[in-house]
């Protein structure tokens, strides 16, 4: 599996997505990975492109038969990685570029632990805060709580997360480089 999954790990507002979506289209080997969900769907999300939108009562039964390589619940709601999902991109010959929190992807490396991992940081604490008031989408609040999430999530990456790879966000292009060089292919060198 080595070289075929690649997890990236990132506190919110380290620029984790803005990252993927500006490499991914470079590698047309590469899938970005569709997570289950119970969430409902917001404006302009497709089942199967964006996530796999599933009842509790369906994402449970996928708990009880063993059918996520992880998953969580986060605000109420479930999140998951269907094995089916990835198994049948293997197959297709993909590699698979997942988005998965630093506690989502110890549990994936039980199912996968030759996944290679990628923690993307932002350059500080400040910076990251800097980045999340101008989103403006939140409250100082929800702010302030994503912050202290943020920092746990570092910290419980740095002590127990197996990243071979870590990506300082600081400068976009140089960071969307460092990316670039991770996922470019060994059997194509």
């Amino acid at each position: 599996m080595r070289h075929r999954l690649f997890v990236m790990s990132a506190a919110s507002g380290a620029g984790k997505t803005t990252l993927k979506d500006l490499v991914i289209q470079e590698f047309p080997d590469i899938c970005y990975s569709i997570s289950a969900t119970t969430r409902a769907p917001r404006k302009g999300e497709v089942n199967g492109i964006h996530y796999f939108f599933k009842t509790k009562e369906e994402f449970e039964e996928m708990i009880s038969k063993n059918e996520l390589v992880e998953w969580n619940q986060v605000h109420g709601n479930y999140y998951g990685t269907p094995k089916s999902f990835v198994e049948n991109q293997l197959a297709q010959g993909k590699r698979i570029l997942f988005d998965l929190d630093v506690f989502g992807k110890v549990n994936f490396d039980k199912v996968y632990p030759d996944a290679t991992g990628i923690l993307i940081l932002p350059p500080s604490v400040e910076e990251l805060k800097k980045r999340l008031l101008q989103r403006a989408t939140d409250s100082e609040a929800v702010i302030q709580l994503r912050l202290e999430n943020a920092i746990k999530e570092m910290d419980f990456a740095k002590a127990h997360g197996k990243y071979e790879y870590t990506i300082i966000n600081d400068d976009l292009q140089k960071a969307a480089q460092e990316l670039r060089t991770i996922l470019k292919d060994p059997r194509q060198s």
